[in-house]
C-alpha cells in the first residue's frame, strides 16, 4: 500500500510541475509555413498545397469542396485573430505559424509572430479562433 501511495504522490507532483512549467501549452515547434499548405477552415497545415479560392481579389485556401464553400461565401472564415495583438486578420495576407501537429496561429506580421514566440507569459491559448463550423466529413483529415 505505501509503494502505491508513493507512486501516486510521485505522479501528482510531475503532474504539478508540468501544469505549472512556464511554457504552459508553449510548442516550441511552431514555424512560419506557407499559406498555400493550410486549410483556413480546418485551421490545419497540411504541409502540401491545398484547394485556393479567389475572393475579392485575394487567395484563400481549403482543403475539400465543403471549405471552398465556406471560404466564398462565409467571410468570418476568412479572418483570425492575431495572438500578439488580439485583433482581426485576414488569413489571405496573415503570416501563418504551424506546429507538428498541425495546429496553426495567424499573425498581422513577423514580428508579432517572433515576438508571441519569445514571450511565454503571452501564450493563453494558442491557436487562432477556431471556425464554428462543425465540419462534418473530415475524418480523414
Amino acid at each position: 500500500m505505501k509503494t502505491i501511495t508513493t507512486l501516486l504522490f510521485s505522479v501528482f507532483v510531475s503532474a504539478t510541475a508540468f501544469a505549472q512549467s512556464p511554457h504552459q501549452g508553449h510548442d516550441m515547434s511552431w514555424k512560419v509555413v506557407p499559406n498555400e499548405t493550410v486549410c483556413m477552415v480546418t485551421e490545419k497545415h497540411f504541409g502540401k498545397p491545398q484547394i485556393p479560392v479567389k475572393v475579392s481579389g485575394k487567395t484563400y485556401y481549403g482543403c475539400c469542396d465543403n471549405c471552398k464553400k465556406t471560404l466564398s461565401e462565409d467571410k468570418t472564415a476568412r479572418t483570425a485573430t492575431d495572438p500578439l495583438t488580439k485583433k482581426s486578420v485576414d488569413k489571405a495576407t496573415a503570416i501563418i505559424a504551424a506546429n507538428d501537429a498541425g495546429d496553426v496561429m495567424y499573425f498581422a506580421n513577423k514580428k508579432n509572430f517572433e515576438k508571441y514566440m519569445k514571450d511565454p507569459s503571452l501564450h493563453g491559448s494558442e491557436g487562432s479562433s477556431k471556425s464554428t463550423d462543425s465540419h462534418e466529413g473530415h475524418g480523414g483529415h
